[in-house]
């Protein structure tokens, strides 16, 4: 009997010793887990950062694409309405 309690005890102060050295690893897990997760929140931030500034200069160049359409449309314009002033003349 006092044999099985002696091995009893032992196994109990090696859970509590193996208990500690998890927690410790526990720790150092949890601080590597939100370091990656701060990085991958930092790198979807700065993906979604580089696309909306690409996004914003292709519409910066369409919409001035679209001005320098309109500003030739009415010089055609313009153009057309002398030579019919002309032709009337």
């Amino acid at each position: 009997m006092k044999k099985s309690l002696f091995v009893a005890a032992i196994a109990a102060i090696s859970l509590v010793a193996c208990k500690k050295g998890e927690t410790t690893s526990t720790e150092a897990s949890k601080d590597s887990v939100a370091a990656t997760a701060d990085s991958a929140t930092a790198a979807i931030d700065s993906t979604a950062n580089a696309t909306v500034d690409s996004v914003k200069a292709n519409a910066d160049a369409a919409k001035d694409s679209v001005k320098a359409d309109a500003k030739v449309a009415k010089e055609e314009i313009k153009a057309e309405e002398k030579k019919a002033d002309a032709a009337k003349k």
